[in-house]
């Protein structure tokens, strides 16, 4: 699943008996910086403290760190302490603030700040969030008391943070034993090369894994309910689009793992759901507005039951169920009344969404698996690469056109791929 910077998101539910619950949310949209109203008059005092700490930071001064934060806010303090013995674990090429508005009252303020980071080796572009921080005047200057509300969520600040480098993979891990993070890192370093076979360019071939210690900590990274994430095994955020759609560089993409049900997997089920995300990370910069979501869940699945011995049977165990009860012009549980059961039209983004029927959600997927999964075997490895790239270019990457792309690619439009894929799915799952 790929989560566009918080906005959109699209997951998968558990299917078959590796109880898979593949979860991609592709987070859109980017953040927006604060307006200031004075043109940004009044930041000074503030953006001299946050430059001093982040300079500390980034030569290893610990009391020059801690010389920001209040002396009297004993509990922010501590937890600042642990904040940056943990981000002193991780290989920091950037670290800076910029403020972009304060709000003042007569002792204290509230300062929105943007954090920009990069992790060398790993992130080959610098993500943004937004920090807000309450300051207090003390001694003469300013010094930070608290974080505010609506700040984003780090996973530095959930905890002692662990930290484990794979040969392709960096692990970070809060309340999780070493050998789990290392169990992490092996798999994430075998998802890669399976990725890389697939879609060997434009990607840096690194992942970064996110492990939080229970799924109410993994819903404040993301900035959704806890319940969205119920039986969501792993989660990549990123921005779609990369850098020629969305206007600008995505920010570094992150494998968020749901402890409790990625936990329940077999090893293959863990293998499929990692494979699985790496896909989001390798095909970021070709993934946009106009890629259907059928085509970007279907071949990350794809990829990552390639080396599966698992029967397409046991992999979409709902489809088979709906074809084994297909009647013809039977409705397909949508509530649109129409069609030949599940299968008379590819799965629409909206079947993606979270909050549908379970049973929808995993006929989602596992049609856009099985239309890929054609693709790949009828037409070839390369042309269903060729595929995803054109249909994520159409209209610039702001409107998918697929019939358009089906036909520069395939040769065919949609009505006739349609067809294929449902005789396709039918013969394999009948």
């Amino acid at each position: 699943m790929t989560k566009r910077r918080r906005s959109t998101r699209h997951g998968r539910a558990r299917a078959g008996t590796l109880a898979l619950a593949l979860a991609c949310a592709a987070v859109a949209g980017g953040l927006t910086s604060c307006g200031t109203g004075d043109g940004g008059a009044g930041h000074g005092p503030f953006q001299r403290v946050l430059d001093e700490q982040a300079a500390a930071l980034r030569a290893g001064d610990r009391p020059g760190y801690l010389a920001a934060v209040d002396p009297r806010a004993a509990a922010y303090r501590s937890g600042q302490e642990r904040v940056y013995r943990n981000l002193r674990s991780l290989p920091l090429a950037t670290w800076a603030y910029q403020v972009t508005d304060v709000t003042r009252h007569e002792e204290s303020a509230t300062v929105t700040a943007r954090l920009r980071y990069r992790i060398a080796g790993y992130d080959r572009v610098t993500t943004t969030d937004t920090e807000r921080l309450r300051f207090v005047r003390r001694d003469g200057g300013w010094r930070i008391a608290a974080e505010a509300a609506d700040s984003d969520t780090q996973l530095w600040e959930q905890g002692t943070m662990t930290v484990v480098r794979g040969a392709h993979s960096l692990v970070l891990g809060v309340g999780r034993d070493r050998s789990g993070l290392r169990r992490l890192a092996r798999a994430a370093d075998r998802a890669v090369p399976a990725v890389a076979r697939v879609w060997p360019g434009g990607w840096s071939r690194r992942t970064v894994l996110e492990a939080p210690s229970s799924v109410a900590d993994m819903a404040r990274l993301l900035g959704s309910p806890a319940s969205s994430y119920e039986g969501i095994a792993a989660v990549t955020t990123g921005e779609a689009g990369g850098g020629a759609a969305a206007g600008g560089s995505a920010p570094a993409d992150r494998i968020v793992i749901n402890p409790q049900a990625y936990g329940m997997l077999s090893d293959e089920g863990q293998q499929v759901v990692l494979t699985h995300e790496t896909t989001h990370v390798a095909t970021r910069h070709q993934t946009t507005r106009a890629t259907p979501m059928w085509l970007s869940e279907g071949i990350a699945d794809w990829a990552g039951y390639r080396a599966s011995k698992t029967a397409p049977r046991e992999a979409a165990p709902e489809l088979a169920r709906a074809v084994a009860g297909r009647q013809p012009g039977g409705d397909d549980g949508d509530g649109d009344g129409g069609g030949d059961g599940p299968l008379h039209r590819l799965p629409t983004d909206e079947d993606f969404a979270f909050g549908n029927d379970p049973a929808r959600l995993a006929r989602a997927y596992e049609g856009g698996w099985l239309a890929c999964r054609m693709v790949a075997q009828q037409w070839g490895q390369d042309t269903l690469v060729e595929l995803y790239e054109r249909a994520g270019r159409a209209g610039g990457g702001r409107s998918p056109d697929v019939d358009a792309a089906l036909r520069s690619v395939l040769g065919i439009g949609q009505a006739e791929f349609t067809a294929r894929w449902r005789s396709y799915v039918t013969e394999l799952l009948g």
